[in-house]
């Protein structure tokens, strides 16, 4: 399943496969293991050095003289006025969305816990991962990501499942044209929550519910009866980042309410830096997310649309997409009955949680 950590180390250093798409698969926690034995603690500790150690060891390592460094110095900070200056003459005209993407990114830079039970420890992986819209959603095929989530090496794969968005566990199943003030149930989440990652041949399920279902088991009998290599399984919650075996930059799946299929792509696999968010508690750590413009009311063009309706008399086209006040005018007399006769389903907009 995982690669042996005891295998020849130069195995799991990441090498591309094809040069800038993906690497050929490595073991993550031997990957880890290679860096901590070649780098010394100081070249990964979070403790900002003085600056005259620095100096000294930057003067070391170029080889220059102590005054040309000063020099360096006054030159840089030269440089470094005059670019802020010009700084300020110039007006950035950027989007909303490009706002909220940057502040996303900067709001947890450098940002370290005020328990220190809670630091990130030295030498700690932090993952990067693209998390893409799922294939049924064909508008968002070629765009960017849906999200991008920083975990660590130690997070389990439950935790990855856990953070991610997807408007398919929000759905609310079922009919209501006659019961619109009935409040569900459930969520999808709450009823379908068997689940599973596909790295390098092995399916790691969400077993950790009672109803939890295998459902790669239907995948995996397939495969058997056609000429493919055989599959492995293993328990999602069990199963931790440094277990497994992958590719940089290569599309994994992770599929969820049956049919919902992501592709999921490890961008990068680093050591923390002092610069990371070193708050534990803050991880996993939404780096970005996309921005989906909201589905207005068919009638009002004004509100997000609430109800979905088919076979609607009262609608411009079916199916046909309500906000809550439309659809209640629309549809039900001042004592609250149905007019006509329709189907009415809850529409959750992915817009609404931008």
């Amino acid at each position: 399943m995982a690669a042996n950590s005891t295998s020849n180390t130069d195995e799991n250093i990441p090498v591309f496969e094809y040069n800038d798409i993906n690497t050929k698969p490595f073991h993550v926690g031997s990957f880890r293991t290679a860096w901590l034995e070649k780098l010394q603690p100081v070249d990964y500790s979070y403790e900002e050095k003085d600056e005259e150690t620095r100096d000294a060891e930057f003067v070391n390592e170029m080889g220059i003289a102590a005054d040309t460094l000063d020099e360096l110095k006054g030159i840089c900070r030269q440089r470094k006025k005059k670019q802020d200056y010009k700084g300020t003459l110039r007006i950035d005209k950027i989007s909303r969305v490009d706002h909220y993407q940057n502040e996303l990114e900067s709001l947890a830079v450098g940002k370290r816990p005020d328990n220190p039970s809670d630091l990130v420890p030295e030498g700690e992986i932090i993952l990067s991962i693209n998390v893409l819209y799922p294939a049924i959603f064909e508008r968002f095929k070629y765009v960017r990501p849906h999200m991008t989530l920083h975990m660590l090496g130690s997070h389990s794969l439950v935790d990855l499942r856990d953070a991610i968005c997807c408007i398919s566990d929000l759905q609310v199943f079922g009919e209501f044209s006659n019961t619109p003030d009935m409040a569900p149930d459930f969520l999808s989440k709450d009823h379908f929550k068997s689940a599973f990652f596909y790295f390098e041949g092995v399916f790691y399920n969400d077993m950790r519910y009672p109803e939890c279902q295998d459902i790669s088991e239907t995948s995996i009998e397939w495969a058997k009866t056609r000429d493919f290599p055989p599959f492995a399984k293993a328990k999602m919650e069990d199963t931790c980042f440094y277990d497994l075996t992958l590719k940089v930059g290569y599309p994994y799946l992770f599929c969820h309410q049956g049919d919902c299929e992501h592709v999921v792509i490890v961008t990068d696999i680093r050591l923390a830096h002092r610069d990371d968010c070193l708050d534990r508690k803050l991880y996993p750590l939404l780096t970005h997310k996309h921005r989906v413009l909201t589905r207005k009311c068919a009638v009002c063009h004004v509100y997000i649309g609430r109800w979905l309706t088919t076979n609607d008399p009262f609608a411009p086209n079916d199916p046909c997409l309500f906000c809550e006040r439309c659809f209640r005018m629309l549809h039900y007399d001042q004592a609250g009955n149905k007019l006509g006769h329709f189907m009415a389903y809850p529409y959750v907009d992915p817009g609404a949680f931008n």
